[in-house]
């Protein structure tokens, strides 16, 4: 068994599908996604991966009712989000 938080290792359930698109956010320092970077950089190597890293250490974001919420980098992740899925819209 793997212990993550943040991002499964591909060895968990075989390689990324090419065709399946995917977008990772995460805090640089994130207590919670140091452990699991190395897994998302190599789950953001596919050719439709993207890793976006964000400055600090906040595991909850984009969690307005959290004290780790971070306003900017929300509306940043929202506003990538929001691109990465408007060809399904």
């Amino acid at each position: 068994a793997v212990l993550c938080h943040s991002a499964l290792p591909p060895s968990e359930f075989g390689p990324w599908p090419a065709a399946v698109p995917v977008q990772i956010h995460a805090k640089e320092e994130d207590p919670w996604f140091v452990e699991d970077r190395e897994s998302a950089e190599h789950i953001a190597t596919t050719a439709h991966g993207e890793l976006f890293l964000y400055p600090g250490a906040e595991h909850l974001f984009a969690d307005s009712s959290t004290t780790d919420y971070d306003p900017d980098a929300a509306a940043l992740m929202e506003e990538r989000i929001t691109a990465f899925l408007a060809p399904w819209a």
